[in-house]
């Protein structure tokens, strides 16, 4: 199962226990850090959508409602400096779409996530990050995303603070599973925001005690495997996760289930992992639609508590109803409208054992998630409502503009003289009061003009459209004192706005391994070592 565009890397858990100087069997060697890793890295993120979906199919009595409500923890949305990010345009009908943030904690905060996550010494370090998948609804409910960025990923890391601590921490570039460890689940929202400058609602996270408490609650999901699979110890490689299955397709649950979740060494890469685990993530949401699972009230009830014990949210969505409405809209989805991927990556050219976006295929990915373009063409694609024209209260002679450059990102250093550029066209175009901004080069993948009140909304679109950036592009911004062009990442070289191809339904980025949710013919290469 070749697959394009995606490196594969070695997990925490078969680094630790590589022979020294070992490599895994796709070839990569792993850090120190990651070895923290140890133990039990599995789909959480798939637990997440499941508790979810128990979720929004419980009903209970009032105190055992609140009761539920107390097993939640809470915690802040974002915890990292504001990325300004727009939401997404409404549709046609005012409806937006739903991004949540899933993250998998390797948190050792108790003896029972040191038990099932290995080394005692760890205990109390700050936790990783090392699952993380953005679930994207469509405006209309109709169709969803599941978008993984490999856990190794270098990005640029804003400045965060410690909810609980206040601790602050200064803006910097490292591994994206890092930033769980500065400032929460909200610095890991914030450097996601950052960096696909996709507008994030909500987070959840969930540990190891969760995942298995979790686990033990779903009654079984079916799998498939190509070969007779065993993921043990070999003389070139120690460790595994113990899977062993016979070749077909066969139901695994509990114990088992964890170990297909764990499994790395057998599929070959990291990458193949992250694909069995979207395969089971989307076996287990067909199932949970094809069958009653819930017509047993005590089952029903330990399932509600594995779920409300299991999760951390964000504090906006910190109730049962919230997560029971948001349960709903994951459950009204059809299966065959749900897509699963992971971000197209290439080796960090800085470090081998890293990786980061691979620039043209990623933000592709990205202008999908923002302009809510569905990734499947079972359906028929949402209309974004286009920002109303407004008349500009100025001049342009009389307009003052401050052009700033912004075109930097993790991958590209800022080209030196944009933002002169752009000022000499605007100058060209009659605002003869624009000025370039002489500080630091800003980040920004998407060129956008910024107001700060609204009185001057008409004037940021008459500026947007001398330079030819679409209306969609124009905010209001409290950042900002009048009119500000920040020419991104988009717009690196020329004096015209470079026009782009609206993406269309369907028309996913090489090197995404997508997986469409009513595959029921996926199965598992087994890499040889591991048959029998």
């Amino acid at each position: 199962m070749a697959q394009s565009g995606i490196r594969g890397k070695a997990g925490p858990e078969e680094a630790a226990t590589a022979a020294p100087g070992g490599r895994g069997p796709s070839g990569g060697g792993r850090g120190a850090r990651r070895q923290r890793g140890r133990g039990r890295r599995v789909l959480r993120w798939a637990v997440i959508v499941l508790a979810l979906a128990i979720l929004g199919s419980a009903g209970a009595g009032y105190l055992y409602y609140q009761h539920l409500n107390g097993n939640i923890t809470k915690g802040s949305r974002i915890s990292g400096d504001d990325s300004k990010v727009r939401r997404a345009q409404p549709d046609a009908a005012g409806r937006t779409p739903l991004n949540i943030l899933l993250i998998g904690s390797d948190s050792r905060n108790s003896a029972e996530n040191v038990k099932l996550g290995g080394s005692k010494d760890n205990r109390g370090n700050p936790p990783l990050g090392d699952v993380q998948m953005l679930i994207h609804l469509s405006a209309d409910r109709k169709s969803a995303a599941m978008v993984s960025i490999p856990r190794d990923t270098r990005v640029a890391i804003p400045k965060c603070v410690d909810p609980g601590t206040k601790r602050v921490y200064p803006p910097t570039e490292d591994i994206i599973n890092t930033t769980l460890a500065r400032g929460g689940a909200g610095c890991t929202l914030a450097t996601w925001e950052k960096l696909t400058g996709v507008y994030i609602d909500h987070w959840m996270t969930i540990d190891f005690a969760g995942v298995v408490r979790m686990a033990d609650a779903v009654g079984g999901v079916e799998v498939c495997v190509n070969q007779n699979v065993w993921d043990h110890s070999t003389p070139a490689q120690r460790g595994g996760s113990g899977l062993k299955l016979k070749a077909g397709h066969r139901k695994v649950k509990g114990v088992q289930a964890l170990q297909w979740l764990r499994t790395r060494h057998a599929w070959g890469s990291d990458v193949m992992r992250a694909r069995a685990q979207h395969m089971y993530l989307n076996s287990m949401i067909r199932t949970l639609k094809g069958q009653n699972v819930f017509t047993d009230s005590g089952r029903l009830m330990d399932l509600a508590e594995a779920a409300t014990k299991s999760l951390t949210v964000s504090q906006e969505i910190g109730t049962v109803k919230k997560l029971y409405d948001l349960g709903t809209q994951l459950k009204a989805v059809p299966a065959n409208r749900i897509t699963s991927v992971t971000m197209p990556n290439v080796e960090d050219p800085l470090n081998s054992e890293h990786v980061v976006p691979q620039q043209a295929e990623s933000e592709k990915l990205w202008a999908m998630l923002r302009d809510d373009v569905a990734l499947d063409r079972n359906g028929k694609p949402s209309k974004p409502k286009s920002p109303p024209a407004k008349d500009p209260s100025l001049q342009p002679s009389q307009l003052g503009v401050v052009v700033a450059n912004g075109t930097g990102s993790a991958t590209q250093a800022a080209v030196p003289g944009r933002a002169a550029a752009i000022d000499t066209v605007l100058a060209q175009a009659g605002y003869t009061r624009a000025t370039k901004d002489t500080s630091a080069a800003l980040s920004e993948d998407e060129t956008v003009v910024r107001y700060p009140s609204a009185d001057l909304e008409g004037d940021a679109q008459g500026v947007a459209k001398a330079l030819g950036v679409p209306l969609g592009q124009v905010e209001r911004s409290t950042d900002v004192s009048g009119v500000t062009v920040v020419v991104g990442a988009d717009w690196r070289t020329g004096t015209a706005y470079p026009k782009k191809s609206a993406p269309k339904a369907g028309d996913i980025p090489e090197g995404s391994d997508a997986i469409n949710g009513s595959d029921t013919s996926a199965c598992m290469d087994v890499y040889k070592p591991y048959q029998w």
